[in-house]
């Protein structure tokens, strides 16, 4: 299927605001900020950007609802274009997610192991097992952040990928909007029963019960179903009007302005749901939806400028490598920097996620090719050019 630019962008986006989370907390875990000065303009000022800038990174953590719902947007369209040109065959489905998430998996666990410049801040022993397998989410509090706390996500992936199955044929039936109605009354009930009811670990509704992320996921889905059928209709309508000259609406939403905007607005009221326990119900929702506006909104502002889009674009492509690879490195660095004055770690961030989305672009890059001349790849199902 024809790659959407901003797609990858947005991808480029979200994971390199993970990255940057992750090295802020580290470099500035035990840091306060000084008591602002309002002796002049300037100094206000300044105060006030230090502020701003110290509320906006501690918000990384929201890029993680931001790729769920990327991730169900792609998978859907995927699925949604074999299916309009045949019946889906599961288990071959099935077979192509397995070599495309298990290998560079493995191949994360094995740079952890051998590579240096990492922070290591576990032993390796028997739980590297259940690690490599994915089943993260068994003995939950022992296993879930083991090694690379990043990595607690693929134990999330897979359960997704695993029921994606029942989830498409629901989708497809009773229609993107009740769709996502319905996964959103099921995961918020699930939410509840699991922080009010019957409280468990917050390990299992931040991702080790995938349900509980269902909202976000389907989020996703149903925006890549109304952005295939408006492209479609539009297609139908005019055959004439190409995609680059008439975008589609869920586009023009996305990327020219609303939902930035949106988002934007929206977030302040997103934050209120941390105040209580029955809001925490809808916070992963509705903090992951506003940062996903968000990243869209600037995406969709970056792609019309060639050269960073392009280049945004190649790390967006990449994003699981780098995702998997990246945490044990700023964790190790941000340990032997801190702390630092502001401007100095935002040069220190830009130098070191060029290097790790390099080294991530490499290592994804190489294990797919050994992967593919092991296992050569189907022929991708021919589909309308987008």
């Amino acid at each position: 299927m024809k790659r959407l630019v901003w797609i990858d962008i947005s991808k480029g986006l979200a994971i390199l605001f993970v990255v940057y989370f992750h090295f802020f907390r580290t470099v500035f875990e035990h840091y306060q900020l000084p008591p602002g000065d309002w002796s002049s303009l300037a100094a206000s000022t300044m105060s006030i950007l230090r502020a701003a800038w110290w509320q906006v990174s501690g918000l990384g953590f929201h890029a993680v609802g931001a790729f769920i719902i990327l991730s169900g947007w792609t998978l859907m369209q995927s699925t949604m274009a074999r299916a309009e040109s045949g019946h889906v065959a599961w288990g071959a489905w099935y077979a192509a997610r397995f070599v495309r998430l298990y290998p560079m998996y493995w191949v994360a666990h094995l740079v952890y192991l051998i590579s240096p410049f990492i922070a290591r801040l576990e032993p390796v022993d028997e739980r590297i097992i259940l690690s490599l397998l994915g089943l993260r989410f068994i003995n939950i509090e022992m296993n879930f952040m083991y090694l690379n706390a990043a990595w607690w996500y693929f134990g999330m992936l897979i359960q997704f990928y695993l029921n994606f199955p029942l989830l498409f044929w629901a989708a497809r039936k009773v229609g993107a909007w009740i769709f996502f109605l319905i996964a959103c009354a099921l995961g918020f009930f699930v939410r509840y029963l699991l922080l009010d009811v019957y409280p468990v670990p917050g390990l299992w509704t931040l991702g080790g019960f995938a349900i509980c992320r269902l909202p976000e996921f389907a989020f996703g889905m149903a925006l890549g179903m109304w952005h295939l059928g408006s492209t479609r209709m539009r297609q139908t309508a005019s055959p004439a009007r190409t995609y680059g000259g008439q975008a589609s609406r869920v586009e023009w939403f996305l990327l020219r302005g609303p939902a930035l905007v949106a988002g934007l607005l929206l977030y302040p009221l997103a934050l209120k749901l941390y105040d209580n326990g029955i809001a925490y119900v809808f916070c992963d929702f509705g903090t992951g939806a506003c940062c996903f506006l968000a990243i869209v909104g600037i995406a969709g502002l970056i792609s019309r400028v060639g050269g960073l889009a392009k280049v945004l674009g190649l790390v967006g492509m990449y994003s699981y490598g780098l995702y998997l690879i990246h945490q044990p490195y700023v964790i190790w660095l941000g340990l032997k920097i801190r702390p630092q004055p502001i401007m100095i770690f935002i040069f220190t961030f830009v130098i070191t996620a060029a290097i790790l989305s390099a080294w991530g672009i490499i290592l994804e890059k190489t294990t797919n090719t050994v992967v593919n001349k092991i296992i050569p790849a189907r022929k991708p199902v021919p589909v309308p050019t987008l």
